[in-house]
């Protein structure tokens, strides 16, 4: 009798348990917040920095819209030509050069999604700058756009001017984004926040601004550049600056104008910042048109008059004459204060600097973390150069940016070192890097993050909901379960009274 009562026990136990089950999944299933249709999803962005733009393609399974470490960028494309913000006397002639990039776009996106794909333009401080001086320019340049996307097959969401702080805190987005700072996937494959993983901070430097934006040592503090962002359910307080014509371009031409300020004639200036033997002619307007370079515009100021460069390729005299495109003195020796009077918390944890940083260091033959002694040697190695030899150094030689290299790096060294108060010890926690796996680390990336609601601000970190076809199986395999329990436990009490009879029927036939 007890071993008959035992496996019933076992088989009443996996019956309720069955039932127990596939009633829980299916609940859990019901209620699965969202049903996309499979596949994938696409988005496109295009960054209109001030010396070109960029058009970012990213696709991710349309079933996991919000879950992460899924987004991966699968195309990008330079647009011809420069910024969007030098067509401010001609904006019906902005289009033309789009086309390259978005016939290729087309090909890369299967035609059935195209009226799903969202676009998105974001301008940036080659913008800024534009409405500062010319507003009806700069609305003017945004309206050809809006055309022009009007035309294309895709969703257009609009063309907007980011803010400096906005840029700085998207930049940061994709960064932590990329690197799995966020969240990461645990043992039973659900999106957990990474134990005691800290964020990075991000440097980026365009052409005419550059940002810091990272989680300072005392966040609660609150500085007016501490903006919080809510990602997964989790507060983050990320001080973020943008310093406007402090971009790698703008930067270069308040140098062109400090130097022709202080030459003695008007038609030959030496740059120490070019190489040796190097010569150019730019015009007055080139470097002294700019609203950047205003307080440094010359009393007889020709637009067109062209102005000789000669390079004398002098590291020493080019830094000294770099420190001064920077206002130490504004914060009168205040520790939090580093220049043009900005407050700026200390600096803290692993840093990752792209865009213009990565591609100067990348000239300089230098990649990943190094000393700052290494920087230095390598700068001043680099600044010594003879034009012709310059050449044969670069691993891809462009006038344009090879004249500016030695420039670049003194200008970086001393926006990191005197601007930010990097040094000898922290230095090394700044890694120099262009992308994460194939993605690109771009503000682009945490823009579209942001608008498309795929990193939310409250989210559950645990996915219950199970694929379909798991679902089917998980059902299909529970139910057969709880049949032959059923069965089993039937089949037992058929037994057990076969049994009964049995020994009833015995009883009556034992003689007395």
């Amino acid at each position: 009798r007890m071993l008959t009562r035992t496996p019933s026990v076992v088989a009443q136990v996996f019956l309720l348990l069955s039932i127990v089950l596939v009633i829980a999944i299916a609940v859990i299933q019901i209620n699965q917040q969202q049903i996309l249709s499979p596949g994938l999803k696409y988005g496109i962005v295009l960054d209109a920095g001030s010396s070109r733009t960029t058009v970012y393609v990213y696709e991710w399974p349309a079933e996991k819209e919000n879950d992460t470490g899924v987004v991966s960028q699968t195309f990008k494309c330079n647009v011809k030509g420069s910024g969007i913000s030098s067509y401010e006397s001609n904006p019906g002639a902005l289009a033309k050069p789009f086309d390259d990039c978005l016939n290729k776009v087309k090909k890369r996106i299967p035609v059935h999604l195209h009226k799903n794909t969202s676009v998105y333009l974001g301008a940036t401080a080659g913008m800024r700058l534009l409405r500062l001086q010319n507003e009806t320019a700069a609305n003017e340049v945004l309206a050809s756009i809006q055309n022009y996307f009007r035309a294309q097959p895709f969703e257009f969401r609009g063309a907007q001017i980011i803010t400096g702080p906005e840029e700085g805190v998207y930049g940061w987005i994709t960064a932590n984004y990329l690197m799995g700072n966020f969240l990461e996937r645990n043992l039973w494959r659900t999106w957990v926040r990474p134990y005691r993983k800290e964020t990075m901070g991000a440097l980026d430097l365009g052409g005419a601004s550059t940002q810091i934006s990272f989680i300072p040592e005392d966040s609660e503090e609150n500085f007016n550049s501490t903006l919080q962002v809510k990602l997964y359910g989790y507060n983050y307080n990320v001080y973020t600056h943008s310093f406007q014509c402090y971009g790698r371009d703008e930067a270069e031409k308040k140098l062109l104008a400090l130097l022709f300020q202080k030459s003695n004639t008007s038609s030959h200036v030496d740059n120490p910042c070019y190489p040796q033997n190097y010569n150019t002619a730019l015009t007055m307007k080139y470097f002294s048109g700019s609203l950047c370079t205003q307080s440094l515009k010359p009393a007889n100021y020709y637009p067109n008059q062209l102005v000789n460069f000669h390079g004398t390729g002098d590291p020493g005299l080019c830094q000294e004459m770099v420190s001064l495109l920077f206002n130490i003195t504004a914060c009168r020796d205040r520790e939090d204060c580093p220049f043009n009077g900005i407050h700026q918390p200390k600096v803290k944890g692993n840093f990752v600097a792209f865009s213009g940083f990565y591609y100067t260091i990348n000239a300089l033959n230098l990649s990943g973390h190094f000393s700052l002694a290494d920087f230095n040697s390598s700068m001043w190695f680099f600044c010594s150069q003879n034009w012709a030899e310059l050449q044969f150094m670069l691993p891809k030689f462009e006038e344009i940016y090879a004249r500016s290299y030695c420039f670049s790096a003194n200008f970086i060294y001393y926006l990191l070192v005197h601007g930010y108060n990097f040094d000898a010890e922290t230095w090394p926690q700044i890694h120099f890097q262009k992308e994460v796996g194939n993605s690109s680390i771009a503000w682009a990336l945490g823009y579209m993050l942001s608008l498309t609601n795929m990193i939310p601000a409250e989210g559950k970190l645990i996915q219950l909901p199970l694929k379909p076809s798991l679902f089917a199986g998980l059902l299909i395999f529970l139910t057969a379960t709880a049949l032959l329990c059923l069965l089993f436990l039937v089949y037992l009490c058929i037994v057990s009274r076969n049994r009964k009879n049995i020994s009833r029927v015995e009883h009556v036939f034992i003689p007395e």
